[in-house]
């Protein structure tokens, strides 16, 4: 039987574009989408879909053993806004289901995984702009702690039982095809549907509260770029910084009053402005460029026309 791809939380909004991609490039029966409840979009439902609660080791197990899997993409995790309403349930989530796919891989059930950590693993000590690929990790959010021990956990796999995982540091992540999930950096998907909705915004961050960013296609060029790069290329196997675009609240506005003129921004920041006042600025991330060519195509601009032009549509706006 041949060797099938297995997403975990493939109704999230990296997992959504991620198995639609990744169907589209190895065809439907190859990829299996899961998620722990059933999926608004029909199209996930085009190829192999299983109901799964990725924190069941038995039921990722038997998942896994039924198609067969050699890569898995776990995209399960409880985000940052969210994870700090309800601490211990963000913690158990996104640890429990990180260690029952390193025990599969362990056990040789699985070849590879691809485990994506995130900007929050850093902290208020850690240095703000070009953050380097080794420096100060103090996170302050339970999301921020889980990703810090989970790359910890990934790099300890790797190094004691030899297993092949992959791992993306992801900046803020922005997309028209999926609905953002709770994050800290959900304004700047917000802000465009907004835009085309009302004509102005109210932004939960302040006026010039920095943060690195990217444009979706970029994220998911690179996640499947990483995991299918040859295993002698990748030298970090804790998680790979990843730059795209930075930008403050402020700078995305002008950048959406260039195609929009009318538009109007104003900022009345929340318990979000504390979360991003921890992280950094900008991302230094040239290990990732030297180890297996990562360069993103996406400008602030150029994003910022394709979110408008495909929302426009998503959105049957004239």
């Amino acid at each position: 039987m041949k060797k099938t791809t297995l997403i975990l939380g493939a109704c999230g909004q990296i997992g959504t574009e991620l198995t639609l991609t990744l169907r589209e490039k190895y065809g439907n029966d190859a990829v299996v989408a899961t998620d722990i409840k059933e999926p608004a979009l029909a199209e996930l439902k085009n190829g192999p879909f299983e109901i799964l609660d990725a924190s069941d080791a038995a039921g990722l197990r038997a998942v896994c053993e039924k198609y067969n899997v050699g890569t898995v993409y776990h995209l399960v995790a409880m985000l940052s806004a969210t994870g700090e309403k309800f601490p211990m349930k963000a913690w158990d989530l996104n640890m429990q289901s990180l260690l029952h796919a390193l025990e599969l891989a362990k056990e040789n059930i699985i070849d590879k995984i691809f485990w994506p950590s995130s900007i929050a693993v850093f902290g208020p000590t850690t240095p703000k702009r070009n953050t380097p690929q080794q420096t100060i990790m103090e996170p302050s959010t339970v999301y921020g702690i889980s990703k810090l021990a989970g790359e910890r956990w990934c790099e300890y796999y790797y190094n004691k039982y030899g297993v092949d995982v992959r791992s993306i540091r992801y900046p803020g992540l922005i997309s028209w095809k999926s609905q953002p999930g709770g994050g800290t950096t959900d304004y700047a998907v917000e802000i465009y549907y907004k835009a085309l909705e009302e004509g102005k915004y109210t932004s939960f961050l302040s006026e010039h509260r920095a943060l690195p960013m990217m444009y979706m296609e970029d994220a998911i060029r690179a996640t499947i770029e990483l995991t299918e790069a040859p295993s002698d290329q990748v030298k970090v196997r804790s998680s790979y910084n990843l730059a795209g675009i930075s930008f403050d609240p402020a700078t995305i506005g002008a950048s959406i009053q260039k195609l929009m003129p009318e538009f109007e921004l104003d900022f009345a920041p929340d318990f979000r402005e504390e979360i991003a006042a921890s992280w950094p600025e900008s991302i230094d991330d040239s290990a990732a460029q030297a180890d297996w060519n990562w360069t993103p195509k996406y400008d602030l601009d150029s994003m910022t026309e394709a979110m408008l032009s495909n929302l426009k549509t998503k959105l049957q706006l004239s």
